[in-house]
């Protein structure tokens, strides 16, 4: 068993960071940040997050655990005061898993033939700087609609619960291997008109987005953030890999969900 411990420096979880690789050499796990067959992260869900950009070419044999250092994490389930119990449970580790989707998504520049591939395990955007985008939306290469607004969000279920929530989309269970496209400020009047509500798609479906009119726009995928990019199109499946988290004592969908927006009604 070979660990990877990846942490970030605020909230103290360098600290806590180092503290676990002290235990977990004292307990003689190997730690190694190269070639892990579980990656703890030590932080918040951006570490996670960040930690997924750095492993994802190991996705097929690589778990996560997250370890949260300040506010509750939708994808932590351990706290930094348990690294003796998560050292424990390493220990014990029988290779059990909960897999969660990604998004593939493949991003065409304008005059390029290859795409470039990036992946999510929240979300994509994709926005058009200091001005409305304009863009064709097709589903399995049917056109669907000319969007006009401020922009459009596709995220992966586990991703319902972010970006794609704030904007009024709909929460769905991981699962539901399914994408969704949210609108991001549309603009419906008796001249421009989009469907105006989020669309969740079928597996065996995918959506493509040809932007309009030129120029360059903003994509990110999660933490990925690509400014003044000249996009002819981005194509979004649901992945072929998904991302595992070691089975400890992994939180249900639904009581993260309650955990994290809804809570026991008694703080201030």
């Amino acid at each position: 068993m070979k660990v990877a411990v990846y942490s970030t420096q605020a909230n103290n979880a360098e600290n806590v960071g180092k503290q676990l690789v002290s235990k977990l050499k004292e307990a003689q796990i190997t730690v190694d940040n190269e070639q892990p067959d579980i990656v703890v992260t030590v932080g918040g869900d951006g570490t996670l997050l960040s930690a997924f950009q750095h492993y994802r070419t190991q996705l097929a044999h690589v778990r996560f655990i997250g370890v949260h250092t300040g506010h509750l994490g939708f994808y932590t389930d351990w706290q930094d005061y348990e690294l003796d119990d998560l050292v424990k449970a390493i220990q014990a580790d029988t290779g059990e898993s909960v897999g969660y989707p990604i998004l593939d998504i493949d991003v065409t520049l304008v005059g390029e033939k290859k795409p470039i591939r990036y992946q999510a395990v929240n979300e994509s955007t994709i926005k058009k700087i200091s001005s409305t985008l304009v863009a064709d939306v097709y589903i399995k290469d049917q056109l669907f609609e000319r969007f006009r607004g401020d922009g459009l969000c596709i995220s992966t279920p586990t991703g319902s619960t972010a970006y794609n929530r704030s904007i009024g989309g709909a929460v769905i269970h991981p699962h539901l291997e399914v994408l969704q496209m949210a609108e991001i400020a549309s603009i419906n009047n008796r001249v421009f008109r989009t469907l105006g509500a989020s669309v969740i798609m079928a597996p065996d479906e995918w959506v493509t987005i040809r932007p309009a009119h030129g120029g360059n726009f903003n994509f990110t995928a999660d933490q990925v953030d690509v400014v003044n990019s000249p996009i002819e199109q981005i194509e979004y499946r649901i992945g072929k890999q998904k991302i595992n988290f070691a089975k400890y004592r992994h939180i249900g969908f639904w009581n993260r969900v309650h955990n994290a927006f809804i809570g026991d009604g008694n703080e201030d």
